[in-house]
C-alpha cells in the first residue's frame, strides 16, 4: 500500500513514553542509591511522571500521553534536564543506561512491601543482574480487545525494535560481549518473552491462572514484551533498552506508532496476520539482544532475514501510517542518523575502544542525556 492510499479508519493513537535511568556518584561513577532524594526534589516539578523503580539507584520519568513528535520530544527533554538537575544536587549523575556499567554492591532494593514480595518471588534473579533500565512505549488510545489484537501482530517486529535500541553491552564493570545485557538477564524473569497470541477472554484467563499460581504476584507483574496496561487504555511496548539519545527514543516512538495504524488497519481489512512462532521469536529476540542490528530475525511471513533487511522492510511497512501522522521525513531522518552513527552499544564500545576507560563510558551516557542533539 502506498502512503497516498492509506486511508485509516481509526485517529491516530496517542504516544506515552516511560524512561528508567540510573544515578551514578559523580566522582567514581558508580550507582548510588539516592533515588529517593533525587525524587523528592523533581516531584515538585513533573509530580507523578517521576517514581521510584525497583532498584534504589534508578529513577523512571515519564511523560503524559501526547498526539505529535514535537510535543513527545520537548517532554522527553524536560523530564531528562529537570532530573538530572535534581541529581546533580544529589552530587550524582543521571545516566541513561540499561545496565549498571559499575554497579554499587549489595545492591539495595527500593522500600515497599511490592519490591520485597517481588524480590522474594524471584530470588537471586533479582539482584543478581543488577540494574535493568528499560524505555516502554505505550500506544493509546486502545480497547482492550484491540491492544490484543494489536500485540499479535507486532510480535515478527519487535526484535526489530530490539536491535535498534540495543544499549547495554557493559555491566558490573564487564564487557559482556553483547549488545544488551539488559535484555539477555530480564530473559530470565517470569513471564519476559514473546506476547502470547489472545482475545479478551484468553488474556483474562491466562492472567488469572498465573496469578493463581504464584508466577506473577499480579497482572502488573506479566512482563510480556508487548502488554496491554491494566490501568491505561493502551498496549505497551516493553522490548527496548533505555537510551541515552533522545532522538533514539522519539524514532522508537514514531515507528511503533506508524507500523501500529498500518497493522490495525490491515486487520480491520481481514488482512491475515503473521505466522511465527515462539520459538522463532525467542531466537530473533536473542539475536537482538547479543548482535543488536548485526543479527537475524524473523519476518512475519516466518523466514529468518537479516536484522538490517527487517528493519528496511519494517520501514516501508510503517511509512503510511507515519505520513498521515506526518512523521515520516523525520523518522527517516532519524533513522539515517542513527544508522551512520551505530546503536548505543556500538557507541559506548567506541567510546571505550578511544579511552580505555568505564568511567569515560559513564560521563559520556550522562552528558548524552540531556542533549538535545
Amino acid at each position: 500500500m502506498s502512503t497516498s492510499e492509506f486511508a485509516p479508519r481509526r485517529p491516530p493513537l496517542t504516544l506515552g513514553v516511560e524512561e528508567e535511568f540510573l544515578l551514578a556518584d559523580r566522582r567514581t561513577r558508580v550507582t548510588v542509591p539516592r533515588a529517593g532524594e533525587v525524587i523528592a526534589d523533581v516531584e515538585t516539578v513533573l509530580g507523578p511522571q517521576v517514581q521510584s523503580e525497583f532498584f534504589a539507584t534508578q529513577v523512571e520519568v515519564c511523560t503524559e500521553p501526547v498526539a505529535t513528535a514535537g510535543e513527545l520530544r520537548r517532554q522527553l527533554l524536560h523530564g531528562r534536564r529537570v532530573t538530572a538537575a535534581a541529581a546533580r544536587r544529589a552530587d550524582c549523575l543521571l545516566v541513561a543506561s540499561a545496565s549498571g556499567i559499575l554497579s554499587c554492591r549489595p545492591m539495595r532494593i527500593t522500600d515497599g512491601d511490592r519490591y520485597r514480595r517481588i524480590a522474594g518471588l524471584v530470588g537471586p534473579l533479582a539482584t543478581g543482574a543488577g540494574e535493568l533500565g528499560g524505555c516502554h512505549v505505550h500506544l493509546g488510545t486502545l480497547s482492550r480487545a484491540d491492544a490484543l489484537l494489536l500485540s499479535g501482530r507486532l510480535r515478527p517486529w519487535l526484535p526489530v525494535f530490539q536491535a535498534l535500541t540495543v544499549n547495554s553491552p557493559f555491566a558490573g564493570g564487564l564487557n559482556r560481549n553483547c549488545a544488551s545485557w539488559r535484555s539477555l538477564r530480564y530473559a530470565r524473569w517470569p513471564t519476559v518473552g514473546p506476547a502470547p497470541v489472545l482475545d479478551e477472554r484468553g488474556y483474562d484467563e491466562l492472567a488469572d491462572r498465573l496469578v493463581a499460581q504464584g508466577t506473577v504476584l499480579d497482572r502488573r507483574m506479566i512482563y510480556w514484551y508487548a502488554r496491554p496496561s491494566e490501568h491505561l487504555p493502551t498496549l505497551e511496548i516493553r522490548v527496548a533498552d533505555v537510551n541515552a539519545g533522545v532522538d533514539t527514543t522519539l524514532l522508537l516512538a514514531l515507528l511503533l506508532r506508524g507500523l501500529a495504524a498500518v497493522l490495525l488497519d490491515e486487520a480491520d481489512r481481514g488482512v491475515p496476520g503473521p505466522v511465527v512462532s515462539d520459538s522463532q521469536l525467542t531466537g530473533a529476540h536473542r539475536q537482538a539482544a547479543l548482535y543488536g542490528l548485526r543479527g537475524t530475525g524473523v519476518g512475519p511471513d516466518g523466514v529468518a532475514r537479516p536484522m538490517l533487511q527487517l528493519l528496511g522492510e519494517l520501514l516501508r511497512r510503517g511509512a503510511p501510517g507515519l505520513a498521515a501522522t506526518g512523521d515520516l521525513e523525520q523518522v527517516k531522518s532519524l533513522l539515517g542518523g542513527l544508522l551512520a552513527a551505530g546503536t548505543g552499544a556500538e557507541r559506548q564500545q567506541a567510546v571505550r575502544r578511544r579511552h580505555g576507560s568505564l568511567t569515560e563510558v559513564v560521563d559520556d551516557l550522562a552528558a548524552l542525556t540531556v542533549h538535545a542533539g
